[in-house]
């Protein structure tokens, strides 16, 4: 199987370079995260005119606990106001909003913003704005891993049933197509336990530029890039089936 030229329905996001950006400029890092968010609004609005039905955007990594108190306080300070003042007009524009990560621990206000945020705009359909929060990749696998053999052990099913898909769906994507296209800002060229198992299949694009920076254009030519890809599968080419 081999697909040529199509428009991604899915992108997946790791925001990188927020203190870079900030540190370049003689700024504190908040200050860095808080033009990551206006990157991240920036982006939410260019992604349904440019045919992405999915964004998945990685907000807060369950590694990104390790950094300093006060970094981890603004950062969560920056969620609480996204949602608050976002919300309604995510809502208003039909983006409906899914959480994947951990939630087990979460401060109870921060828990409840994520659910208000899921519940009020379930009904929607022009974009789905997936957001990784407490999340990695290797720790969900492993809560998957839990669940179903809790469920073989209590006999709901047999070891030997589970498959590729019965795993996906014990993901936190469960319901999720995986991701066409990652892009990754600031240069660095490493997932870092982001989405490991979704996108075993996805192509990638490492982009120079810190995310505060990152605008419709950056994202424009990804998709532009991305449509001159040949994605085979595992598969050959047709060129290569005629030889």
């Amino acid at each position: 199987m081999t697909t040529l030229g199509a428009t991604p329905a899915h992108v997946a996001i790791i925001m990188d370079g927020n203190g870079r950006w900030a540190k370049a400029r003689g700024l504190p890092r908040v200050a860095g995260h808080r033009a990551g968010v206006e990157a991240l609004r920036r982006t939410v609005r260019a992604a349904p005119g440019l045919g992405i039905c999915w964004l998945t955007v990685y907000a807060f990594s369950s590694e990104n606990w390790s950094r300093p108190k006060s970094e981890v306080s603004d950062l969560m300070g920056l969620l609480k106001i996204f949602i608050r003042r976002d919300l309604a007009e995510l809502h208003q524009n039909g983006v409906r909003v899914r959480v994947i990560g951990d939630r087990q621990g979460l401060q109870p206000d921060i828990k409840a913003l994520l659910d208000e945020a899921e519940s009020l705009t379930a009904g929607n359909g022009s974009l789905t704005l997936v957001i990784a929060f407490n999340y990695g990749g290797r720790d969900e696998i492993v809560r998957a891993a839990r669940k179903l053999a809790a469920a073989a052990v209590y006999g709901d099913i047999r070891p030997e049933a589970i498959d590729a898909d019965m795993f996906a769906g014990a993901l936190d994507t469960a319901g999720i197509p995986d991701p066409e296209l990652v892009i990754r800002t600031s240069g660095e060229l490493r997932l870092s336990n982001f989405l490991p198992w979704q996108t075993a299949y996805s192509e990638l694009a490492f982009l120079p530029c810190y995310w505060p920076d990152f605008t419709r254009d950056h994202l424009a030519e990804a998709l532009r890039d991305f449509a001159g890809r040949e994605r085979r599968f595992g598969g050959l080419a047709a060129q290569d089936l005629a030889l």
